[in-house]
């Protein structure tokens, strides 16, 4: 770990109110000295957690006036000492006092940098820092959710427990095995097994809330299929609440996918709006419908929009066959129009949730997003207590850890001896601790924060 003193701009510069240059190290005050002027006092006179007013020169050259936040280690974000100069928010400003802090005995911070040492020196663990990214980057209310309870360090404590309950085993493993005399065997597998059926099943949860989590936090791609002027595009331009996509009575209009996201009661939809599904001998056309089922094969959740004013034909029998075992919602758009459809026999007809809307008048919306909602479990994973896992490294990690602890279950089962346990119990321990960054190498931890932005 590197010691020196890093800055960087902490805020984004554009322009905007408030321009912030963020230092840290063991020379902070020494650096903020430098570059900060107050009246008859300086920054390395001043107590931990105060702010004071004074004016950013360089070379004797007044640059602006600010204020600056002094925070000493421990009690920082880094761990360190850590000094914030606040100046206003143009670029150039930025940029000239960054210039001035780096000039008087700083570097240039690293992507992530901040964040690292904050790991590093102890202060959070690795899923909380991986946590400070995802919620900058939080696209919807789910996100966010999720990112800060994995910020507070509710997924880390989850992890501990299950380790510390790890450990103790194989610490009483290892000391019977030792001494064998003092410390006997007797009716420990079944101990065990009573302790792996409380572990297994923690695991299995956090995994089976994963996947669901993971396309919530980043957005559910729904694909919008339909035969030729069922309305497809006028669904999309009814969510979207705008004119996104051309709609005309002309069938076959959209010839290619058109991509947008909306956000619905905290959660959001990554919609595709995709070509009607028929055959032709147009060779664009054709292109387009064929996009359009590869799009269907890819999708978290498909939108099948019937015209509820005509009769299906074979081009719906086909779209109708991919919706088989998959998460699907069929709209009968056109509502308020005479129907000729029986919405109980295109329910039984499809296996899927129908519901009645008219894309051009807006009804029906309600209904489409608590269906959206129950499909992926929205409810039930939103809870306070719920932890949500979004990262696939820490998904992979606790598959690891299962498969591990499976085998001792099996081992146990096949009436191993109890040696054979402390391998497979040690391997769950040490992926569970790549979690918190307790059993990780340095490329992993490199690659983890050069993914942040600047400043942070």
């Amino acid at each position: 770990m590197n010691t020196d003193t890093i800055a960087a701009i902490a805020s984004g510069l554009t322009q905007s109110g408030i321009g912030i240059i963020r230092i840290s190290g063991s020379d902070a005050v020494a650096v903020a000295d430098r570059v900060f002027f107050m009246k008859n006092k300086k920054i390395a006179d001043m107590p931990s957690h105060t702010i004071h007013y004074g004016s950013i020169r360089s070379g004797g050259e007044k640059i602006d006036e600010g204020i600056a936040l002094i925070m000493l280690a421990p009690h920082s974000y880094t761990a360190e000492n850590v000094v914030e100069i606040q100046c206003h928010g143009g670029p150039l400003v930025m940029r000239k006092t960054l210039q001035a802090v780096l000039q008087s005995g700083a570097r240039l911070a690293e992507p992530g940098e901040f964040t690292k040492r904050a790991f590093l020196n102890g202060r959070i663990d690795l899923s909380q820092a991986e946590a400070v990214m995802d919620v900058i980057r939080a696209q919807n209310d789910f996100a966010l959710h999720s990112s800060v309870s994995q910020l507070s360090g509710m997924l880390s404590e989850k992890i501990r427990k299950m380790r510390s309950e790890i450990l103790y085993e194989v610490a009483h493993l290892e000391a019977a095995l030792d001494d064998p005399e003092h410390l006997p065997l007797d009716g420990y597998s079944e101990h065990l097994a009573d302790v792996l059926h409380q572990l297994i099943p923690e695991i299995s949860e956090l995994i089976r809330h994963a996947e669901s989590s993971e396309k919530l936090s980043e957005g559910i791609r729904t694909v919008i299929l339909g035969r030729p002027n069922a309305g497809k595009s006028s669904l999309l331009n009814c969510l979207l609440g705008e004119e996104r996509a051309i709609v005309t009575d002309i069938a076959g209009t959209t010839r290619d996918t058109l991509e947008e996201s909306i956000r619905l009661d905290g959660f959001s939809l990554r919609l595709v709006d995709t070509a009607g599904i028929r055959k032709t001998n147009n060779i664009v056309e054709k292109m387009g419908v064929s996009r359009a089922m590869q799009q269907a094969e890819d999708a978290d959740l498909i939108l099948y929009v019937v015209d509820s004013s005509s009769h299906l034909d074979e081009n719906d029998k086909e779209i109708i066959h991919l919706l088989k075992g998959r998460k699907a919602i069929v709209l009968m758009n056109k509502s308020d129009l005479p129907p000729v459809i029986d919405r109980k026999q295109l329910m039984e007809l499809t296996g899927q949730p129908v519901i009645a809307i008219s894309a051009r008048e807006g009804t029906g919306m309600e209904e489409f997003r608590q269906k959206a909602a129950e499909l992926f479990d929205i409810g039930e994973i939103g809870k306070n207590d719920q932890i949500a896992v979004t990262s696939v490294r820490h998904r992979e990690a606790l598959a690891d850890a299962l498969h591990s602890l499976e085998l001792v279950e099996r081992s146990i089962d096949d009436q191993m001896p109890e040696d054979f346990y402390t391998i497979d119990l040690m391997d769950a321990y040490r992926s569970l601790g790549s979690i918190i960054g307790e059993e990780v190498g340095e490329d992993l931890i490199n690659e983890i924060f050069r993914k942040f932005c600047m400043g942070k």
